[in-house]
């Protein structure tokens, strides 16, 4: 009866649909990285078998119940902080870009599809519509002519479907020309003409494969490249000793994938490449290129420098500055003898509010240089004061003169981060016992020593992290300076790396991949972020030690 009972218990609806999820769980996931891998990726799918086949253990395992709390985490900080700074890294060592995207085996996959005009002449084409709806597709080169061997349906769906996708369609021909149907105009035969360009036409008796050519023809076609074998020796004498080398049947020369600038090249008869490079390229490691680009190329590396001294000076300025302003906010309506604070409470608060887009984009048409509200203010204004000095004011150049920008974006982001601090400041100054104030009050002291020797000193602790988190957020402030200003104005120097006098070291980072003269440059850009990545490493280190000292010394 117990052995009954706990055979039962084993095999019951609870056990059976804890192992239905669980296969549903890996099936699934097996599936995403069947299709993965298939098409050309690795990386991605070993993190989801790593990631799936742990956490099925962990929480299969009765021996693992107690990792089970820590799964999910560790699991989050691996697919999303360990992988890309892994990723990121592999990345740099690679010519990954826009021109070098697809792995050497696609690319040579892209150039044996590749077809020549060979021997065989050009065909003149008409299409026949016959009374059943078919056609009749007969070729002719001088008395030669040819017609299809069955009737080609060019209605039925499955065609046009296939026709869609690029398909080949074989069709036989025969050596006739006779045909019953009507001539299709040429209006009609436009419409049929992505379909006409997938047929391959057979010639009787003959290897000769035809293809359309032209808007009235049809050619012999001919495969360009031949993929030749390890070991096998070419036409020229050249003993292949390696993968993907193609032979070109066109020019009869060797095809030969260079592995260090990703791209094709034809080769002499001793291997040696030259000449042209032939896209599509495809990924290869480069070992430390990219970093030695970075630097001994001066014109990335000086506006790297200084966009990181800028991205230093314009967080550290903004988290003071919005300090001191939430600060002097706070203690105002916090004052007691303040009427109707409330409802400046609730006006200081806006900001924080609103969508940080929004008020991004107001600003920006705020600052317009020839239109914008605050030039006409300071034009109304400042003109008749210069003026009366006989001098002339010109409208300030907001996002064409370097420092103006530079500015600008710290108005702007103060403007975004005050509300922030005077919510923190509002909180922490209530924590404050009023009696320093009233002992100090009996001393005479000045609201100016009450700042300074007691709500700075109370305050400045509690808020050390906050500080801390919001300059490493303003490190990255990446959506003020894309939609603000976009990085510019440019530097002129930046001649390898599109670079600006407002870019912060993320956006930098983002504009190299994205927006790079010759195209999406993945590699240096990947090598710019370790960079990056090391210096913030070492400046938090640096500051970690500075506030162990100073908790030291307190």
């Amino acid at each position: 009866m117990e052995l009954s009972a706990m055979h039962n218990l084993k095999l019951g609806p609870k056990f059976l649909l804890k192992w239905a999820v669980v296969a549903i769980i890996v099936l699934v996931n097996l599936y995403a990285d069947i299709c993965m891998y298939l098409n050309g990726d690795i990386a991605y799918p070993l993190l989801d078998l790593v990631i799936v086949g742990v956490g099925v253990y962990v929480f299969v395992s009765k021996k693992m119940y107690a990792q089970r709390y820590a799964f999910p985490s560790v699991a989050g900080m691996t697919a999303f902080i360990i992988f890309p700074l892994i990723y990121t890294v592999w990345i740099s060592f690679t010519n990954y870009s826009g021109a070098h995207v697809m792995n050497v085996d696609s690319a040579m996959a892209f150039h044996l599809q590749k077809t020549y005009k060979s021997e065989g002449g050009d065909y003149s084409y008409k299409l026949y519509e016959l009374q059943d709806g078919t056609y009749d597709l007969v070729l002719q080169q001088g008395s030669t002519v040819y017609k299809n061997e069955n009737p080609l349906n060019l209605a039925d769906k499955k065609v046009a479907e296939k026709a869609k996708t690029g398909a080949a369609t074989d069709i036989n021909l025969v050596a006739s020309g006779d045909t019953s149907g009507k001539l299709v105009a040429m209006k009609k035969l436009m419409s049929y003409r992505n379909t006409l360009k997938t047929f391959v036409l057979h010639v009787p008796n003959s290897e000769v494969k035809l293809s359309m050519s032209g808007l009235r023809s049809f050619s012999a076609q001919s495969e360009k490249f031949k993929l030749l074998k390890k070991g096998e020796k070419a036409e020229n004498g050249y003993l292949v000793d390696s993968d993907n080398v193609l032979w070109d049947n066109e020019t009869h020369q060797l095809f030969m994938p260079n592995m260090d600038t990703g791209f094709y090249q034809y080769a002499n008869e001793k291997g040696e490449l030259s000449g042209e490079e032939f896209a599509p390229g495809f990924k290869v490691n480069i070992g430390l290129k990219n970093y030695i680009k970075f630097l001994s190329n001066e014109s990335i590396r000086m506006p790297f420098l200084q966009i990181f001294v800028w991205t230093v000076c314009f967080s550290a300025i903004t988290v003071l500055g919005t300090l001191a302003i939430g600060m002097v906010l706070a203690c105002l309506v916090q004052w007691q003898f303040l009427r109707f604070r409330g409802i400046y409470r609730v006006f200081l608060i806006l900001p924080y509010a609103v969508p940080s887009f929004i008020s991004i984009l107001v600003f920006k048409g705020l600052f317009n240089q020839n239109f914008g509200e605050l030039n006409v203010f300071l034009n109304a204004i400042m003109g008749p004061i210069y003026a009366a000095f006989g001098a002339e004011w010109s409208s300030i150049e907001w996002f064409t003169d370097p420092w103006a920008a530079r500015g600008m974006i710290l108005m702007v982001n103060a403007w975004l981060g005050y509300p922030y601090m005077m919510i923190l400041c509002m909180g922490l100054l209530k924590s404050i016992p009023d009696d320093l104030y009233e002992a100090t009050a009996i001393e005479g002291a000045s609201p100016w020593v009450n700042l300074r020797h007691i709500t700075l000193p109370l305050l400045i602790k509690p808020l050390a992290p906050l500080l801390i988190a919001s300059f490493a957020f303003n490190f990255n402030n990446f959506v003020l300076i894309q939609l603000l200003t976009g990085g510019g104005p440019d530097m002129i120097n930046a001649t390898q790396a599109p670079a600006g006098y407002t870019d912060l070291l993320v956006s930098f980072t983002y504009r190299i991949a994205f927006e790079g003269g010759k195209g999406n440059d993945y590699g240096l850009a990947a090598a710019v972020a370790a960079m990056i990545f090391i210096m913030v490493g070492l400046l938090s280190l640096v500051q970690l030690r500075l506030t162990k000292t100073s908790q030291v010394q307190g």
